[in-house]
C-alpha cells in the first residue's frame, strides 16, 4: 500500500530464475513469458444482486526461449514424444529466484504439454545466438511465495 514502509526499496530483479521439469530435470531458459491467469466475468446478474461471482479460470500458454547448443536436444526429444492422444505430460516450475538463488516466487504448471517448438531464425547478415522457443499448454498455473 503507498506510504508503507518496505523492507527494500527496490523491486525483485526478472533475471536470476530457474526452469525445472519434472522428468528433464532443470533446463536453463533466457526468458519466461505467459505467467497469467484470469477470471472470465458473468455479466447476468439479478437487478437486486450485490453478489459478482467469477465465471471460468483462464491461463495461458507458456512460452519459453533458450540457446541452441550442438547436443541439447531435450525439448525437440519433448516435443517429439507427442503422439495422437497420448502426451508425455510434466509438472513444471518456475522460480524467480534472490542474489543467493533461493526461491522468492514459485510457479508451477500441472501438467504441462508441447503445444509448439520453434526452432532458431537464421540469417547470415547477424551474429546472434540461435534461439530455440518451447509453447506449453497446461492444466493449470499455481503460484507461491
Amino acid at each position: 500500500m503507498a506510504g508503507e514502509k518496505q523492507e527494500s526499496p527496490w523491486p525483485v530483479p526478472a533475471f536470476q530464475f530457474k526452469v525445472t521439469f519434472g522428468s528433464l530435470g532443470e533446463i536453463a531458459f533466457q526468458e519466461v513469458s505467459g505467467l497469467d491467469t484470469e477470471y472470465d466475468v458473468i455479466e447476468y446478474r439479478g437487478g437486486n444482486s450485490i453478489d459478482f461471482s467469477p465465471g471460468l479460470k483462464k491461463t495461458s500458454d507458456v512460452t519459453l526461449k533458450k540457446g541452441m547448443f550442438s547436443n541439447d536436444h531435450a525439448l525437440f526429444d519433448f516435443f517429439a514424444s507427442v503422439k495422437m492422444n497420448t502426451v508425455a505430460r510434466e509438472t513444471v516450475t518456475i522460480q524467480l529466484l534472490d542474489e543467493e538463488h533461493k526461491p522468492l516466487f514459485t510457479w508451477r504448471l500441472k501438467n504441462a504439454f508441447p503445444k509448439k517448438v520453434t526452432g532458431a531464425s537464421l540469417n547470415a547478415k547477424s551474429s546472434e545466438a540461435a534461439i530455440e522457443e518451447l509453447v506449453l499448454a497446461h492444466e493449470g498455473l499455481t503460484m507461491e511465495k
